[in-house]
């Protein structure tokens, strides 16, 4: 290898000129990683963005806004709401071009019933607030270290994680493609917990460190549920691949159930029964009575 090359030989460009045609001619093979349709991916900056400015819409008292001005709070949330309103339907009918049930629609159609998607979606705000709501209680009430629910919604990872969740699933329930995914995918890469958007959640869910937690597609969690850091909700197997679609693969988390750190419970058909207590590391893979205490001994010489 030659260290010497003046960056303005011939010789260099020539080699600069072998290397880019080596990799546009690479791309002509037809995989899957030589599509080059850039236009028709949502834009995961527009998504990130959407997200923070419906965190701003769910909680208007705690995030200043540095690009609208005004005097008037409901003139200054009214301008946010249209602007998700505009970019959010414009990133769904980008998205609706990654669905096969799509894919002889025209532009037009897609527009509409993008347009549709977002409205609904804009409809189901109030009851999103709700339980965002119901989980800051929860998070205030079961942790002696919160002084105050503006720390909570400012700081915790774990409301956090809930609230993105909780607008993603509303999407996910909507049958947008991959928006939902994108927006979990932010939560996870910004709190480290990953919680698939098609989880159902109940209210009052108290996330706590939450860091590591994971939670699958098809688990359902009860009301009054406190996870800790480190906790899997997941599928007992994944050996099937795609054939797996659609099945329940993750565990049912009944109500006022407490699960501490490092556990794991595994399963489609696994429940844990209503106001059970999940000790730290657990590895469950069968059903759990309610009321139970499952722990893990140790056994000291």
């Amino acid at each position: 290898m030659d260290f010497k090359k003046n960056n303005n030989s011939p010789e260099l460009k020539n080699e600069i000129k072998d290397i880019v045609g080596l990799i546009l001619t690479d791309y002509e093979n037809g995989r899957d990683v030589d599509q080059m349709d850039v236009y028709n991916q949502p834009d995961r900056d527009a998504v990130k963005d959407i997200v923070i400015k419906l965190i701003r819409i769910i909680y208007p008292g705690y995030y200043r806004d540095k690009v609208y001005k005004s005097y008037n709070d409901n003139n200054r949330i009214a301008v946010v709401i249209e602007d998700v309103i505009y970019n959010l339907q414009k990133q769904i009918a980008i998205a609706f071009h990654h669905s096969p049930d799509f894919a002889n629609t025209t532009d037009e159609t897609l527009d509409c019933g993008a347009r549709c998607i977002t409205h609904e979606f804009f409809k189901q705000l109030p009851k999103i607030r709700e339980y965002c709501d119901s989980d800051l209680q929860a998070c205030y009430e079961g942790d002696p270290a919160a002084y105050s629910k503006g720390e909570i919604i400012l700081s915790y990872p774990g409301l956090t994680a809930s609230t993105i969740n909780r607008i993603a699933h509303e999407l996910y329930m909507l049958k947008v493609p991959l928006i939902p995914r994108m927006m979990t995918e932010y939560a996870h890469s910004k709190t480290g917990i990953d919680i698939h958007p098609g989880a159902t959640l109940g209210k009052y869910l108290m996330i706590d460190h939450g860091t590591g937690i994971v939670i699958g597609e098809t688990s359902v969690i009860g009301e009054h549920v406190k996870i800790y850091q480190g906790v899997t909700i997941g599928g007992l197997s994944t050996r099937g691949g795609q054939s797996l679609k659609g099945v329940k693969r993750h565990p049912t988390i009944e109500d006022n159930v407490t699960i501490y750190s490092g556990a794991s419970i595994l399963g489609g058909e696994t429940v844990i029964g209503e106001g059970s207590v999940i000790g730290a590391n657990a590895f469950i893979t069968s059903s759990v009575p309610a009321g139970s205490r499952v722990s893990m001994k140790q056994n000291c010489p």
